[in-house]
């Protein structure tokens, strides 16, 4: 997974998944997410990045269930500059983790260093990490623990980015099955 530089397959892979939308119509442009990296003090991840700039700013389709939000709504009650406090995932219902102060930890995971993509509902969020060891994964953020997309409790690793997040949807798999 290339944070830094698109790869074209992932990129035509994206429009293929994206093309009942609006045909690019949403799309960002280059110099609004200039502006919104600036603004924030990040660069977002490929292929992200290029996706909202050329291809489309959100999705009524999804993913997730209720849809893919557009930058501004998703980065909306966030700090995506701050750190993205995790580096594996976390079920803190079950546990206080390493932390001295869980929750505040538990508040900054939804709100720092990421951006929110959209929600399956019921409190299932997902969000796109922009800061950190994490800069680029998909992260399931629920009410009871957090989680890389693709990984299970306990493990440090994800699977691919926001390219293979959406690949696994449009495939029409379930999340679950992501591991």
């Amino acid at each position: 997974m290339n944070m830094d530089q698109a790869d074209t397959a992932e990129l035509a892979a994206l429009r293929e998944a994206f093309t009942v939308d609006d045909g690019g119509a949403s799309a960002l442009g280059w110099e609004a997410v200039r502006a919104f990296e600036e603004e924030h003090g990040v660069v977002l991840p490929e292929p992200y990045r290029t996706f909202v700039a050329e291809i489309s700013d959100g999705s009524r389709q999804g993913p997730p269930a209720y849809g893919l939000v557009g930058l501004a709504e998703g980065a909306a009650q966030q700090d995506p500059a701050k750190p993205f406090p995790l580096t594996r995932a976390w079920l803190w219902e079950e546990d206080d983790g390493p932390y001295e102060d869980p929750g505040a930890v538990v508040d900054q995971v939804g709100q720092h260093g990421s951006i929110a993509l959209g929600t399956d509902g019921c409190g299932m969020d997902w969000h796109l990490v922009v800061t950190g060891p994490h800069r680029g994964h998909i992260w399931h953020i629920t009410d009871v623990g957090a989680m890389p997309f693709g990984a299970e409790f306990g493990h440090t690793t994800a699977a691919p980015g926001f390219a293979g997040w959406v690949a696994h949807w449009a495939g029409g798999k379930e999340w679950f099955d992501a591991a």
